[in-house]
């Protein structure tokens, strides 16, 4: 009887619970470093692989000719991270490369929001960790 009744709330307790969200399509992000909005389009394809389509990241805000590889991670509690290897824009002079890395959660099924850092490879003294990094925020939503 009380093994019945255990089964009938574990049974009850799994079927509200909500499928997590399939990051798998493509996604418009929009990313803000230093107070300038950015644009690349996400396009997660399945076992964590995918690339990065820069909209407005080349010299002249233009955007970038070839896909840059990415890789994403779904982790527990609906967060989602993703990153890759890019270059971009530092301030009003300056390119670097580095790596772009987001760490965000799924707000519905069809939109993820959270933070970013992008950390170079230049020394920088006045660092805990040695490397330039900035940090920001990004949305994104599912383009369907």
């Amino acid at each position: 009887m009380k093994l019945g009744l255990l089964c009938l709330l574990l049974i009850s307790l799994l079927a509200g619970q909500q499928p997590a969200p399939d990051p798998v399509g493509r996604w418009q992000v929009k990313f803000v470093m230093a107070g300038v909005e950015k644009n690349l389009i996400l396009v997660a394809q399945p076992k964590g692989v995918g690339s990065f389509l820069l909209q407005d990241t080349a010299p002249d805000n233009k955007p970038v000719a070839d896909p840059q590889p990415a890789a994403w991670s779904q982790l527990t509690n609906d967060r989602i991270s993703f990153s890759g290897e890019v270059e971009l824009p530092i301030g009003t002079c300056c390119r670097e490369l580095g790596t772009l890395i987001f760490k965000g959660k799924f707000t519905s099924k069809n939109a993820m929001a959270g933070k970013l850092i992008f950390v170079t490879s230049v020394d920088e003294e006045e660092s805990p960790y040695k490397f330039r990094s900035e940090v920001g925020t990004f949305t994104a939503t599912r383009v369907p």
